[in-house]
C-alpha cells in the first residue's frame, strides 16, 4: 500500500496524487490539513524520510518568515511549529514499504515505488 500525505491546494501535491492513482496499487490519501499529524506521527515520518526536521519546513511561507526565521529552534520546536501551522510542511510526502520521499521533484517518489 502507498500513502500520500497530501494538501489538495498544492499543484505539486495534486499532480503526485494523480500519478499514484494511475498505479495498480491501493493508495491511501491523507489530507494532513484536515487530518493533522500528531507529534509522534510527524516525528516518525521525519525519521522515515531520513532528514532533519528543518528539511521538511517550507521556509518561504509567510508564517515561517514572520514567526520563526532567524531563530535558533530545537528539532522539537520545529516539529511543533509544523504541527501548529501545517502549511509549513513540505508536500507531498509519499510512503511505501517503510520508505518515504518528498515529492519535490516528483521523481523522488518514483525512486521508492
Amino acid at each position: 500500500m502507498i500513502t500520500i500525505y497530501h494538501n489538495p491546494r498544492c499543484s505539486k501535491s495534486r499532480n503526485c496524487n494523480l500519478m499514484l492513482e494511475k498505479l495498480n496499487e491501493k493508495v491511501e490519501v491523507i489530507n494532513y490539513m484536515k487530518s493533522p499529524f500528531s507529534f509522534d506521527s510527524l516525528s516518525n515520518l521525519i525519521r522515515l524520510l531520513n532528514i532533519e526536521p528543518m528539511s521538511l519546513v517550507r521556509t518561504n511561507e509567510v508564517v515561517w518568515k514572520e514567526n520563526f526565521k532567524g531563530k535558533n529552534l530545537s528539532d522539537t520546536e520545529i516539529i511543533t511549529a509544523m504541527l501548529d501551522h501545517p502549511k509549513l510542511i513540505e508536500r507531498p510526502i509519499v510512503v511505501k514499504n517503510n520508505k518515504a520521499a518528498i515529492g519535490r521533484p516528483i521523481e523522488n517518489v518514483l525512486k521508492i515505488l
